[in-house]
């Protein structure tokens, strides 16, 4: 069985954070979520997985993070895709990596509680075409959204309807065998212009094809936009260890899971956990609150900040009201000014400089 990992797009909804940086290396508790999707394909056995890039410096990026995947000892093959045309022509591209083998497509930027590995094991040991991992919303009109027959097989797919008769939605987590190559050479594009993989599923299921569903009933997001990436990183810390691998001094108060990577110092500070604090990174006279992710080599002095994500090389300095519900870019600095504020939330791409009023 092999992996097919789509990471193309410009992330546009997580602008500015993403003019710079491609959006599936932007961490969740200090970790891309592509990483993060790596490390769940391998965990389910899997070590022969595809990338689908486009041809733009984000995909530059995904190429140089990546790698070869030695280091999650898996042998990573990219595959470019021109122009963004569809989840459908991603898995039509990728016909000469994939072969005869059945796969698991799983979208670049999704994190998805408790991994795939028995979504991999039930497929596995069925004869089925194609499974489908859906999850109960509170509003499917929102979604992508499956009904499923007196069989519990995938009996139909609406794209947010209107007047839902089902509250499963599509994660963005599909198994197919080959027969999915036929589907994707019979379908024309949507409206968009995209080959769209819920009509390849559709496809397979008006000619006869086994189309079975895999209810998820955990958590899973997609991390497209600022409020998703925090909640996501919100649900990662959650479950985290706690772990000191960096200096505390005597001054300081640990409360709850707290990682504390190594090179990190912590200095009369408070860290107050769920959180994670990134290596080399120095925390001065400050107060962390929990769900907060501060990746390496940043400086945090004299400030506040909860529920928030600091990427690497950034620094929050003399800042007189508490920072939250923020994404803060690389190489970003924020520092006083001597006109008062009253309440800071933020998302700054890379290399921001703020001076706070």
């Amino acid at each position: 069985m092999k992996g097919l990992i789509l990471s193309g797009g410009k992330g546009s909804r997580l602008y500015p954070l993403t003019y710079t940086n491609a959006k599936q290396l932007v961490p969740v508790a200090n970790k891309p979520v592509l990483f993060r999707v790596i490390e769940a394909i391998r965990a389910a056995g899997i070590d022969d997985i595809g990338i689908v890039v486009g041809v733009d410096d984000n995909a530059r990026q995904v190429r140089e993070a990546v790698s070869n995947g030695q280091r999650w000892g898996v042998r990573i093959t990219f595959i470019e895709q021109d122009a963004p045309l569809g989840l459908a022509h991603a898995v039509k591209i990728s016909q000469d990596f994939l072969g005869n083998d059945r796969f698991v497509m799983f979208l670049g930027d999704n994190v998805i509680q408790g991994g795939i590995s028995p979504l991999i094991r039930e497929f596995a040991n069925r004869a089925w075409n194609s499974q489908v991992v859906l999850t109960p919303v509170p509003e499917p009109q929102h979604f992508g959204v499956a009904e499923l027959d007196q069989n519990e097989r995938i009996a139909r797919l609406i794209e947010k309807p209107r007047n839902p008769r089902s509250n499963l939605a599509l994660v963005g987590i599909y198994m197919f065998d080959h027969h999915v190559f036929e589907a994707v050479q019979a379908i024309q594009p949507s409206w968009r212009g995209e080959l769209e993989i819920t009509d390849a599923i559709q496809w397979l299921i008006d000619h006869g094809y086994d189309v079975h569903p895999y209810i998820h009933r955990g958590w899973w997001i997609d991390t497209g936009k600022p409020i998703d990436m925090l909640e996501a990183n919100s649900r990662v810390l959650d479950e985290i260890e706690h772990a000191v691998g960096g200096y505390i001094d005597r001054d300081s108060q640990i409360v709850g899971k707290v990682t504390i990577e190594p090179g990190a110092e912590i200095i009369n500070s408070v860290i107050r956990g769920p959180a994670i604090i990134g290596e080399n990174t120095r925390i001065i006279n400050s107060y962390i609150g929990p769900f907060t992710s501060i990746f390496h080599h940043c400086v945090i002095e004299d400030s506040e900040i909860e529920h928030s994500i600091v990427l690497e090389h950034s620094r929050i300095v003399g800042i007189p009201s508490r920072i939250e519900d923020s994404l803060i870019g690389r190489f970003v600095e924020v520092t006083r000014s001597p006109i008062k504020p009253r309440a800071i939330k933020m998302t700054l791409g890379d290399h921001s400089r703020v001076g706070i009023l």
